[in-house]
């Protein structure tokens, strides 16, 4: 057994074989290790290639000792199975050792601000995160869970991977391909594509969650606010936070990066891939982010877009147009030019929001889009807004 100790965290490595001859000493080796009370304490199976009772009683010592879950992690499958058959999967944080797998020489079938989707073989494609944190990947399966519990159409994960330094999902997709892969290559068949992509948008703004199940909106917005310390002075956050407060209170599914990129066909059904940002909230603020990939995206970040959506740039804002006359009904193009001035209201102020998120590829931009949608934009029409958020 060895250990390391980094930030607070105990990290406990355990190796070859505990059975009865020798866990009197592993325990205390591991008790001796947490003499200077280490806030975390992890245990790491990686190296374990069996454990008997005897051992298990020593983590369960360690378990009371903790006074919290217990996380052991990178179990192989052979020991993962002796933990579930003695039920220690119900009592301590245990966690397999994750399959490793490479996308080199992949095909890149989407790309957005969560990761890269790459089609490993026919039948299954993987994402890859940028976020090193597992915490990150398990919370979006959380949220697919519980979208698809509730009558969402959303790929089922098949497996959790490593990819290198980062973590992925590998999906089960036969015969599929994006949405935006398909619009490309039909485009004779776009405004049939298109029906669906808008009666799948209509079915998440029309499902509700219940309350607690995934985040609202209003909560993430807030913490973008207080992020945005750095390029906003409290007087305009407290602004800001004002817009949040006035949203209304509402139960309904928002993707928050519903574009073609990230639905998958599959067999003539529809199913969402990227479930990274859902929250519940009004649907307009989902609408602002269709715009955001769809319309403005496409006209001031075409290789960003190109990339994302599987599309040229061009059929992107087609595509978008055409969405939104069928998502509202409107047919007269200034009924519909008007309705994007109102979206584009609500575009400055999500991307506003945005450079407080947690990507910090959204911080770069921070300064310069304060300057051009922030004071002369959002701040003036804060009303206007709200109305928007309200009413859209």
């Amino acid at each position: 057994m060895r250990t390391t100790s980094e930030n607070g965290t105990l990290t406990i490595f355990l190796e070859g074989r505990i059975d009865t001859n020798n866990a009197a000493q592993t325990e205390a080796d591991i008790f001796a290790a947490r003499a200077d009370k280490a806030e975390n304490t992890i245990v790491d199976a990686a190296e374990l290639e069996y454990i008997s009772s005897a051992g298990l009683r020593v983590l369960m010592k360690l378990r009371k000792a903790v006074g919290r879950p217990l996380p052991v992690i990178n179990v192989s499958s052979e020991v993962y199975e002796i933990f579930e058959t003695t039920g220690f999967t119900e009592l301590l944080d245990v966690q397999k050792k994750l399959r490793e797998i490479s996308v080199e020489g992949c095909e890149v079938v989407g790309k957005g601000g969560n990761g890269t989707v790459y089609r490993l073989d026919d039948d299954k494609i993987v994402k890859v995160y940028r976020s090193q944190s597992l915490d990150a990947v398990k919370r979006e399966q959380a949220f697919a869970r519980t979208a698809l519990i509730n009558g969402v159409p959303s790929v089922i994960p098949y497996d959790t991977v490593r990819c290198g330094e980062y973590y992925g999902v590998v999906f089960e997709m036969l015969r599929s391909d994006t949405l935006g892969h398909a619009i490309s290559g039909d485009p004779e068949h776009m405004d049939e594509y298109v029906e669906r992509y808008v009666a799948l948008a209509k079915e998440l703004h029309s499902t509700h969650i219940p309350k607690g199940a995934i985040p609202d909106v209003r909560d993430l917005l807030r913490h973008r606010i207080d992020n945005l310390d750095r390029w906003c002075s409290e007087e305009e956050r407290s602004v800001l936070r004002g817009i949040v407060d006035a949203m209304p209170e509402c139960d309904t599914l928002l993707h928050n990066d519903l574009h073609p990129g990230n639905i998958m066909l599959q067999d003539g059904e529809l199913l969402l891939i990227d479930m990274a940002e859902v929250t519940v909230g009004p649907r307009a603020f989902d609408l602002a982010a269709i715009y955001r990939d769809m319309i403005a995206g496409a006209r001031t970040d075409q290789a960003t877009t190109e990339a994302s959506q599987g599309m040229p740039v061009d059929m992107v804002e087609q595509v978008g147009k055409l969405f939104f006359a069928k998502y509202t009904g409107m047919t007269d193009p200034d009924e519909l030019k008007a309705y994007f001035d109102k979206m584009g209201l609500l575009f400055a102020f999500n991307t506003v929001l945005v450079c407080g998120s947690d990507m910090t590829s959204a911080h770069a931009y921070a300064p310069q889009i304060m300057e051009k949608l922030l004071r002369p934009v959002v701040l003036p029409n804060k009303d206007a807004i709200v109305y928007l958020l309200k009413t859209l």
